[in-house]
Protein backbone atom coordinates (compact mmCIF):
# COMPACT_ATOMS: atom_id res chain seq x y z
CA UNK A 1 0.00 0.00 0.00
CA UNK A 2 1.16 3.51 -1.01
CA UNK A 3 0.52 7.05 1.50
CA UNK A 4 -1.01 9.50 -0.69
CA UNK A 5 0.12 13.05 1.89
CA UNK A 6 -2.23 15.54 1.53
CA UNK A 7 -2.38 19.15 3.30
CA UNK A 8 -5.76 19.68 3.14
CA UNK A 9 -8.93 18.16 5.00
CA UNK A 10 -9.48 16.34 1.72
CA UNK A 11 -8.81 15.51 -1.68
CA UNK A 12 -11.47 13.98 -4.08
CA UNK A 13 -11.75 10.72 -5.97
CA UNK A 14 -10.93 12.47 -9.21
CA UNK A 15 -8.10 14.04 -8.01
CA UNK A 16 -6.60 11.18 -6.47
CA UNK A 17 -6.85 9.02 -10.01
CA UNK A 18 -5.17 12.21 -11.73
CA UNK A 19 -2.45 11.66 -8.34
CA UNK A 20 -1.55 8.30 -8.63
CA UNK A 21 -1.39 7.97 -12.50
CA UNK A 22 -4.78 6.04 -13.35
CA UNK A 23 -5.87 8.98 -15.51
CA UNK A 24 -4.00 11.67 -17.21
CA UNK A 25 -6.40 14.49 -17.12
CA UNK A 26 -9.19 15.26 -14.32
CA UNK A 27 -11.94 15.02 -17.44
CA UNK A 28 -11.22 11.49 -17.73
CA UNK A 29 -12.56 10.89 -14.17
CA UNK A 30 -16.28 10.29 -14.72
CA UNK A 31 -15.51 8.25 -17.92
CA UNK A 32 -12.89 5.73 -15.53
CA UNK A 33 -15.30 5.64 -12.88
CA UNK A 34 -18.00 4.43 -15.19
CA UNK A 35 -15.76 1.97 -16.62
CA UNK A 36 -13.56 0.60 -13.86
CA UNK A 37 -14.14 -0.49 -10.25
CA UNK A 38 -13.14 1.90 -7.97
CA UNK A 39 -12.95 0.93 -4.24
CA UNK A 40 -12.91 3.20 -1.05
CA UNK A 41 -12.48 1.72 2.27
CA UNK A 42 -13.71 -1.64 0.83
CA UNK A 43 -16.51 -0.42 -1.15
CA UNK A 44 -17.09 0.41 -4.58
CA UNK A 45 -17.70 4.00 -5.68
CA UNK A 46 -17.86 5.77 -8.56
CA UNK A 47 -18.29 9.37 -7.49
CA UNK A 48 -15.32 11.42 -8.45
CA UNK A 49 -16.67 13.67 -6.01
CA UNK A 50 -16.48 11.35 -3.09
CA UNK A 51 -14.25 13.43 -0.27
CA UNK A 52 -11.34 10.90 0.65
CA UNK A 53 -10.01 12.19 4.40
CA UNK A 54 -7.94 11.12 6.47
CA UNK A 55 -6.82 7.12 6.77
CA UNK A 56 -9.34 6.51 3.98
CA UNK A 57 -8.23 3.04 1.54
CA UNK A 58 -8.55 3.20 -2.06
CA UNK A 59 -7.79 0.19 -3.94
CA UNK A 60 -7.89 0.77 -7.99
CA UNK A 61 -7.46 -2.10 -9.85
CA UNK A 62 -4.03 -2.41 -12.02
CA UNK A 63 -3.08 0.98 -10.15
CA UNK A 64 -2.42 0.04 -6.81
CA UNK A 65 -3.89 0.34 -3.06
CA UNK A 66 -3.56 4.11 -1.46
CA UNK A 67 -4.01 5.18 1.90
CA UNK A 68 -4.89 9.11 2.21
CA UNK A 69 -2.68 10.20 4.97
CA UNK A 70 -3.79 14.18 5.79
CA UNK A 71 -4.27 16.74 8.63
CA UNK A 72 -5.85 15.83 11.81
CA UNK A 73 -8.42 17.40 13.84
CA UNK A 74 -9.82 19.54 11.59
Amino acid sequence: MQDIKIDEEFITLGQLLKITDAISSGGMAKWFLQEHAVYVNGEVDDRRGRKLRNGDIVNIPGCGRFQIIGPTGQ
